[in-house]
């Protein structure tokens, strides 16, 4: 790879000339593929891809690659991610329950990994400053049936006014230099310059001010970067030390990650405890991870007492009227009897009909992708699903199911109408392939009305 001189140079002497070498080196060898299952699927492990290679440092991942245009992936129950990457949000160790924020979220390997620690606990909101970027984000949140994951297209300093004090985990992976992604993206080394790390520094500082409005007392913050430059790293980490007296809390460091190096950053002794994956000695792409804990007296933040939504009408949502509550209700009852949600936990935002718990926070004046899980849409006199329920349900959950062969999958993704040898129960049913649902489709005789989202489908490689 042709690398800038001064590049070359830095690294040279902040590593030395035997370790600079083996990492330019590193970046003329092929990326490292990895890929997680999804716990939120049911059986989740039973999945058409090989599992003969198991990562150490996180549950349910792997080196290997998995594609796009199957039932695995079209389903939610695999996700394509670097292997550096899945450390992020292992380390934060998200519990079932707990409050926690994505920060710098798109495209949502963290979120969709830390949804599915969660286990549908708790919330967890997603947030991406690009609105194209956030629509990626809100569909592959989409995909992985996640029913407590807010997705916001937010300032953070804008989402610090809003949400302040409110999450017991905040996760930073920032925006930086990207010079631990040059062996995958070529085109990043086209950014730098000499000066483009301190750049990244600055705005890295600005965010971490916003991350720190947002954290609770006592709670914890990820902070994450696909960079080398000690600028971003360690320097980063030892000035909120400094700043706002956190406590790095070391990490476990597994075959081939290093020890973050206090002699970046003044010999700040406490940096040993974060962790560097460097392309020369960890199978993935560069990463650094730091996690730090607000040393601050732990505040209860109990409920809707503690952080009530705010008076005036939410931006978000509006209760159902007469007409749609009947409608939803009809619905939910012949479709979904095994799919509970209580009246308060139903918002309505135009013809959108969404699962918005009423203890999760107020989005007032707050810009969002998906508030929620879009159960689906109100049409004149009817209810209509929505595919993002379909991947959130699980077969007990729904009234009527049909099994349907890898060659109807195929024809119903790439927009067909499906045609049955047997009459099946009229109306709403939920479609599986391989016991993995996939989609709604409407039985109308031994037809099968495709429903499935026209900008979604796609033709299978065969």
């Amino acid at each position: 790879m042709d690398l800038p001189v001064a590049f070359k140079e830095k690294y040279r002497q902040l590593l030395g000339e035997d370790e600079a070498e083996a990492l330019f080196a590193s970046f003329d060898t092929p990326p490292v593929k990895g890929f997680r299952l999804n716990p939120l699927k049911p059986h989740y492990q039973d999945v058409a891809v090989a599992l003969t290679h198991p990562l150490s440092h996180v549950v349910d991942g792997y080196e290997g690659r998995v594609h796009g245009h199957t039932l695995m992936h079209q389903a939610g129950y695999v996700y394509s991610q670097d292997p550096s990457a899945m450390y992020v949000a292992a380390v934060t160790n998200p519990q079932p329950g707990e409050r926690v924020l994505d920060l710098c979220a798109a495209p949502g390997g963290k979120t969709t990994q830390l949804a599915g620690m969660m286990a549908n606990q708790g919330v967890l909101v997603s947030n991406e400053i690009n609105t194209k970027r956030a629509r990626v984000l809100a569909e592959n949140v989409e995909r992985t049936g996640a029913r407590n994951v807010l997705v916001l297209n937010e300032r953070p300093d804008h989402l610090a006014t809003e949400l302040a004090g409110y999450f017991d985990k905040v996760v930073v992976d920032a925006p930086c230099s990207g010079e631990g992604m040059f062996r995958k993206d070529p085109t990043a080394v086209k950014y730098w310059h000499t000066g483009y790390p301190a750049e990244c520094a600055r705005r890295q500082h600005e965010i971490l001010r916003s991350a720190m409005a947002l954290l609770r007392p006592g709670g914890q913050l990820v902070y994450s970067t696909c960079t080398y430059a000690p600028e971003e790293d360690e320097q980063v980490v030892a000035w909120l030390l400094r700043e706002y007296g956190l406590m790095v809390m070391p990490l476990k460091r597994y075959p081939g990650m290093d020890a973050g190096r206090p002699d970046f950053a003044d010999e700040e002794a406490a940096l040993a405890g974060t962790v560097r994956m460097m392309t020369h000695h960890f199978a993935g792409e560069g990463q650094f991870v730091a996690k730090l804990q607000d040393p601050r007296p732990a505040v209860s933040v109990g409920g809707r007492s503690w952080y009530p939504r705010k008076k005036k009408s939410l931006k978000v949502s509006g209760r159902l009227n007469k007409e749609q509550l009947q409608l939803w209700t009809a619905f939910q009852q012949e479709t979904l009897p095994g799919f509970i949600v209580a009246p308060a936990d139903l918002y309505v935002s135009g013809t959108y009909l969404y699962l918005y718990r009423h203890e999760w926070p107020a989005l007032n004046g707050l810009t969002y992708q998906r508030p929620g899980l879009l159960l689906g849409t109100f049409k004149k006199k009817r209810f209509e699903p929505s595919y993002a329920l379909a991947l959130a349900l699980r077969p007990e959950e729904v009234a009527h199911v049909l099994a349907v062969s890898e060659a109807q999958w195929a024809a119903y993704v790439s927009g067909q109408v499906l045609s049955l040898d047997e009459e099946h129960p009229t109306g709403w049913t939920l479609l599986t392939c391989a016991g993995k649902p996939f989609a709604f489709g409407k039985v109308v005789g031994r037809t099968v009305k495709n429903f499935f989202p026209k900008a979604l489908r796609f033709t299978v490689d065969k």
